[in-house]
């Protein structure tokens, strides 16, 4: 036990840390299940989108795989190198109870061919077409995945105060509680069986 002294005041002050460590736990364990529920809801779209890319990937490996067999490897590395980097995305943010996450705004667009017909075949066309669908799916499963890492973080950092106020402070604050009230009791008692023998005497003496 701490040395402090044993008052009606160390009593009111613990108590009312008491109080401010329970109502910090429930709004943190209120904070902690808004979290993982959020949280829950993008693992379920990284998932879905996973998927998509998966499918969408295997499509496209395929087209070219038929592109390089039919206008051969270097020609196809060649247009290739005519797709420009991608810059066609912003990125904002936005808070859930606290934390910053990733919001990628882009606008779907159908990918310009810079390169002749002459060179080119069905198979680069579409091989082209569904690795440009694969840049939009992987901007979206960036964000929802940045997403679910920050909010993991913060899930656990809110878990770790809130075992602290659980574990440590309130248990620490209700033995205070419980130790200066036990004292304060006994010293009524004392008071009072003090006070009745300082009667008892009076009264004998008169």
């Amino acid at each position: 036990m701490e040395n402090f002294a044993p008052t009606k005041s160390t009593l009111m002050s613990a108590k009312n840390s008491l109080d401010f460590s329970k109502k910090g736990f429930e709004l943190l364990d209120k904070k902690r299940n808004v979290l993982i529920r959020e949280m829950m809801s993008y693992v379920s779209k990284a998932h879905e989108l996973q998927e998509q890319i998966n499918l969408t990937f295997s499509r496209a490996y395929e087209a070219l795989r038929y592109a390089s067999i039919n206008s051969g490897i270097t020609n196809v590395e060649d247009i290739a190198m005519t797709v420009e980097e991608a810059k066609d995305y912003d990125i904002l943010f936005k808070s859930v109870m606290g934390v910053e996450v990733p919001k990628v705004n882009f606008e779907k667009k159908e990918l310009k061919p810079k390169y002749g017909f002459y060179r080119s075949s069905a198979a680069i066309d579409e091989a082209m077409k569904e690795f440009n669908n694969v840049k939009y799916l992987t901007y979206e499963l960036a964000e929802i995945e940045n997403a679910i890492y920050r909010l993991a973080m913060e899930v656990k950092k809110t878990q770790k105060r809130a075992n602290a106020l659980q574990n440590i402070q309130i248990p620490k604050f209700e033995e205070i509680v419980k130790f200066v009230t036990e004292v304060l009791e006994e010293k009524e008692r004392e008071d009072f069986f003090r006070l009745k023998v300082v009667k008892k005497k009076h009264k004998k003496d008169t």
